[in-house]
């Protein structure tokens, strides 16, 4: 389920919520209603609000910074990328052919990450043997150096070679790192709670009814970023493939 529909739900859950407020406040006696039961439900609903609003807080944060890291990791991937390259033709015209190798493994890479239709892919697609990426890797160790100058520059290709390769496997396991479930199930809750005691002392009129539709919104809002962030390769907000996709000119005839 994609993270606007989710939030869709949650604010129709919330405004729900708001409805059996209502509903209780007629169906209610009003010896239920009277000052203290005001004091105690207002203070309940303080302190839930304040949960909600710190746990909202924290994983707006938590969201951002795994979201950033990631845009940061695929612009490192994009930079190494750049390196090897400019290593292996600092080699010579041998590490030709592992330079080819390396630009037709951009594109199965992007579609690893990104997906044909930017929906991801799956942990099996990822994993798979073999590949223009696995040959070229596999190229760098079958280049015969004959320089100590080509010798150390093989080592620090094949060193950049593995980094990338840590980097594309770390960032399809943090892409897949969303909310637990039952952890966005309290949440929830905690949100609905407060808008049933939104309704259950006052009387709703246009002006209200507006109010708690932008609240409403505005909570949702928070579940959309926290969801869409938690997968950076997908949705409204997916990290741009444009600086993996150009990072590498075509070779020259």
């Amino acid at each position: 389920m994609s993270p606007i529909v989710i939030s869709l739900i949650v604010c129709v859950l919330m405004l729900a919520g708001a409805v059996a407020g209502t509903q209780l406040r007629r169906t209610l006696p009003e010896h239920h209603l009277n000052e203290h039961a005001k004091d105690i439900v207002r203070l309940g609903t303080g302190l839930i609000a304040t949960i909600s609003a710190l746990v909202l807080g924290l994983l707006i944060n938590s969201a951002s910074s795994s979201y950033e890291a990631q845009r940061n990791e695929v612009r490192q991937m994009a930079a190494s990328l750049i390196l090897l390259d400019q290593l292996l033709e600092r080699y010579g015209p041998e590490a030709r052919p592992p330079r080819e190798m390396i630009r037709q493994a951009i594109a199965p890479l992007v579609v690893q990450l990104w997906g044909d239709d930017g929906r991801g892919t799956t942990s099996e697609h990822l994993l798979e043997p073999g590949g223009y990426g696995a040959r070229a890797f596999l190229a760098l160790h079958e280049l015969m150096p004959k320089t100590e100058i080509q010798r150390s520059i093989q080592a620090q290709a094949i060193s950049t070679a593995i980094d990338i390769q840590r980097s594309r496997l770390m960032l399809f396991e943090r892409s897949h790192a969303g909310i637990p479930l039952p952890f966005l199930a309290i949440l929830v809750s905690w949100l609905t709670m407060i808008f049933v005691s939104f309704c259950l002392f006052s009387t709703l009129n246009p002006t209200s009814m507006t109010a708690l539709l932008l609240i409403a919104l505005s909570a949702s809002g928070a579940i959309f970023l926290i969801l869409e962030m938690n997968q950076p390769f997908t949705g409204l907000m997916q990290i741009s493939s444009d600086s993996l996709r150009h990072a590498l000119a075509p070779l020259s005839p």
